[in-house]
């Protein structure tokens, strides 16, 4: 066994209704005046208010900054920062999907003003301090609760990341009463992400280990048993709990094991068309899973005994990993999901600036379990295509 080094947050709570506990959390970590993260969509469905009442029975004073968009820029963060620095906030908490988690570890970090964005970019870059922080997610995709990494927008399609373990949370909240109202849609394209968290996790030719391996076999034994029915059935709670589990598993995952060649090949995608992550993910990954198959079909073949458990598998690997592509083509499709580039209005002349684009992302390329070319990358999008 090779040595290791697994990092992941200290306290989970979950459970429907666990978001009424809030104000205790915030109150046992010293948290006074707390900073809560959101976007528009949080405020307008209510989701807020019982986390809201249950700082005010705290004696917290909060300041909601619900300005978040998707792909935050930096102009949101810095925005964020100065909103939170005159409200002197002594905490952080970020609810909402990944954007408002992704803004919520920046500001702990950036509030206490020892650094500027500009100086955390890239690995370990983060060398002072951060307030307090709390993750309640909304939706059981993106695992960013769980992750030690912030993406930010820095132009028209670029992007860049922090990654330090001072952005793991001090505790994370799964109530799985604040999905229930996500439209079919976006559960569908968040839980299809969050499966590609486990997968990539558990091929992953870097950091791979035996807990990230764990954790993603069950996170994908909770989520390919449930996806359909969160998806169909929006209000069943234990289905909606088990993907929130599922998703936050995964982000544990992928936050020690990181992801490869699929999210490589999506992030172009959203860049230039501004399709939602989940979406760009499973758009490539049926066809990242076949071009990878020579060398992870071993691997993608443990996968689909959990992911397939009633279903007659075959001996050869690579055989069984054009089994797991189809089925992820098929539940797209089951789950109303486009499946093709074309269906997104993307123009075959445009698949070259794609797989560019998408050889830029070697932080995640030096991952995949095979080596991706330029024209490697451009084959797989004219496959999905």
């Amino acid at each position: 066994m090779k040595n290791f080094l697994f990092s992941t947050v200290s306290d989970v709570l979950s459970g429907p209704g666990t978001s009424e506990q809030l104000g205790e959390l915030a109150a046992g970590l010293g948290i006074g005046r707390a900073l809560l993260v959101t976007d528009p969509g949080i405020i307008q469905f209510g989701l807020l208010d019982a986390a809201a009442d249950s700082l005010k029975a705290h004696a917290i004073d909060y300041h909601i900054y619900s300005d978040v968009v998707a792909d935050p820029p930096e102009s949101v963060v810095m925005d964020a920062v100065t909103s939170a620095q005159q409200f002197a906030c002594d905490g952080v908490i970020g609810f909402g999907g990944g954007s408002s988690m992704d803004v919520a570890k920046l500001l702990a970090v950036l509030i206490k003003g020892e650094q500027a964005l500009g100086d955390i970019y890239g690995v370990d870059q983060i060398t002072g301090g951060r307030l307090p922080l709390i993750q309640v997610p909304t939706t059981a995709g993106t695992g960013s609760e769980a992750t030690m990494v912030s993406i930010i927008t820095t132009g028209e399609t670029t992007k860049a990341g922090v990654v330090s373990r001072s952005l793991l949370a001090d505790k994370i909240i799964l109530d799985a009463s604040l999905t229930t109202g996500l439209p079919a849609a976006v559960t569908a394209a968040t839980g299809i992400d969050a499966m590609v968290h486990a997968i990539e996790a558990f091929t992953s030719a870097r950091l791979k280990n035996p807990l990230s391996d764990m954790l993603a076999r069950e996170a994908l034994r909770l989520m390919a048993a449930n996806i359909e029915t969160a998806v169909k059935q929006g209000d069943n709670l234990e289905a909606r709990s088990a993907m929130l589990l599922g998703a936050m598993l995964a982000g544990q995952a992928f936050a020690n094991a990181p992801v490869a060649a699929v999210h490589a090949l999506a992030y172009p995608l959203g860049g230039n068309y501004h399709i939602p992550h989940g979406l760009s993910n499973s758009l490539v990954l049926p066809h990242v899973l076949r071009f990878n198959a020579p060398q992870a079909g071993q691997l993608y073949a443990e996968l689909a005994a959990i992911i397939l458990p009633n279903q007659e598998l075959p001996q050869d690997p690579v055989a069984t990993t054009e089994l797991l592509a189809d089925y992820f083509l098929a539940l797209a499709g089951d789950l109303g999901l486009q499946t093709s580039l074309q269906q997104m209005n993307i123009s075959e002349s445009a698949l070259p600036m794609l797989a560019e684009e998408a050889m830029l992302q070697q932080r995640l390329l030096i991952n995949n379990p095979r080596e991706v070319s330029l024209d490697d990358a451009l084959t797989i999008y004219q496959q999905a295509f």
